[in-house]
């Protein structure tokens, strides 16, 4: 137990944490990742979030052409979970989206791949 007062992390590395969530640059799941190293870091400097999502490649994959070309591989590699969506069992979807997401190693915007596959199927 750290008083607020006591933790290493500042009110405003917390603040650029919380932006490059709401900006769209990381998960909610890799925000946890970049939190817990920069406990670790303890670090001053303000900047510390975007060093340590450099420093470990954890930008969210955004661009349209690189999750397309993960949604055509997942979708040629399944073709069973696409049958069964196109059947209309929907909890394919979800099979699909989880092999997507493990295809980008979980980096890829979980939105924009969720409406590039609806579109797709």
């Amino acid at each position: 137990n750290v008083d607020i007062a006591d933790s290493p992390v500042e009110a405003s590395q917390l603040a650029l944490l919380l932006a490059r969530i709401a900006d769209g640059t990381i998960s909610n799941k890799i925000a946890k990742e970049v939190f817990a190293a920069m406990w670790e870091a303890k670090s001053g400097d303000e900047h510390v979030a975007d060093a340590i999502i450099d420093q470990k490649g954890l930008r969210q994959i955004s661009d349209s052409g690189a999750l397309e070309a993960i949604v055509d591989e997942v979708l040629a590699a399944n073709a069973k979970s696409v049958e069964q969506y196109r059947a209309g069992k929907e909890a394919a979807l979800n099979a699909l989206i989880g092999q997507a997401m493990k295809a980008s190693k979980g980096k890829a915007n979980p939105a924009q791949l969720t409406e590039l596959l609806k579109k797709k199927l």
